[in-house]
């Protein structure tokens, strides 16, 4: 027979409630007391059911990381494991779970319907998209990564619109006019099949208003639709160094699509940056490494995810939040040069 609380509150001497204080939250009674329930609980051989813990405390103690797209895709991204690394921090720390939901059958908004966590950590959403209806529906608290801080949206990350801005204007300030962008994948957000970036709508604006000022025609900028990979971005380097006259620069709005620039360059016999001009997004620990060490927008994906998930562990507790805007620091290395 599998031992059960009532067992371990006889032979302690205590009550069940005594007994559930000591698995759910040991601060409220003694330790000799919290020490003799763990001693017969061991040698009773008794081991809580998470099931019933979450029946009786209507909390699951686990939190979700909700990603628009499937996890073999948007772990490839370096950015998203150190903000996975920034969110472990504060699981360890409060002794939470994680758990990474992706869309079930291709649908976001059936994976928000099913989510058993207390609250849920987006990336890229916010208001006007029919996500946030389901997080009201539930009365789930949230907490949006890029997304847009709005009333009842708690949002941690940079100005994405300053910080394309100067990046743009560094790369034209070298006297770059004939330049590519590459871009980052739309992703699908609910049933009817909506699709969004804001962080590319955002960097775009920052890249138009560098351009009005600088006296270039938006429209002049070469843009490509990639998607978050190594591969991607090494297909697009492929197609822009076959073309007849290719660009002098190439900003890309992630760090892993301009290693993948690195290894076509390398590959066709172009020089960075004497034959071509490569810009990053993001800093990940290897763009300091890789030879020219890549010029990029630097961004912590680690404070982003610590902050986040600490917001969220307040927003369960009742508690009130507001958005963090984080710092973004230009650094500019030996990848992108005068023309």
């Amino acid at each position: 027979m599998r031992a059960t609380i009532n067992d371990i509150a006889r032979k302690a001497g205590v009550s069940k409630t005594t007994v559930s204080f000591a698995f759910n939250n040991p601060s409220k009674i003694s330790k000799e007391t919290f020490d003799r329930v763990m001693r017969i609980a061991d040698e009773l051989g008794y081991v809580p059911d998470p099931v019933a813990r979450t029946l009786a405390t209507r909390q699951t103690g686990a939190i979700g990381l909700l990603l628009p797209q499937s996890i073999q895709e948007i772990f490839v991204n370096p950015h998203i494991s150190e903000i996975l690394r920034g969110i472990g921090e504060v699981c360890d720390r409060e002794g939470l779970s994680l758990g990474i939901l992706t869309p079930l059958k291709g649908v976001l908004s059936q994976t928000i319907r099913n989510a058993a966590v207390d609250g849920l950590i987006t990336l890229g959403i916010g208001p006007g998209m029919s996500v946030l209806e389901l997080f009201r529906q539930r009365g789930l608290p949230f907490v949006t990564i890029d997304g847009a801080p709005a009333e009842k949206i708690v949002n941690v990350g940079i100005d994405d619109e300053l910080s394309a801005e100067r990046l743009m204007d560094e790369v034209l300030a070298r006297g770059h006019r004939d330049i590519a962008i590459f871009t980052l994948k739309n992703v699908t957000l609910s049933d009817n099949g909506d699709h969004f970036s804001l962080t590319n709508d955002r960097r775009f604006a920052g890249f138009t208003r560098a351009c009005e000022r600088h006296g270039l025609a938006p429209e002049r900028l070469r843009v490509y639709h990639t998607e978050v990979t190594l591969e991607s971005g090494r297909a697009a380097a492929r197609a822009i160094l076959a073309e007849p006259k290719r660009p002098t620069a190439v900003i890309c709005l992630a760090d892993i699509q301009a290693f993948g620039v690195y290894e076509e360059c390398r590959l066709a016999g172009v020089s960075i940056p004497e034959g071509l001009s490569v810009v990053g997004f993001d800093d990940v620990p290897l763009a300091q490494l890789v030879n020219p060490p890549l010029t990029t927008l630097g961004q912590s994906g680690f404070l982003k995810g610590e902050l986040a998930a600490q917001s969220l562990v307040e927003l369960i507790a009742g508690k009130t939040v507001e958005s963090k805007a984080l710092d973004a620091e230009l650094i500019v290395r030996g990848s992108l040069r005068s023309v």
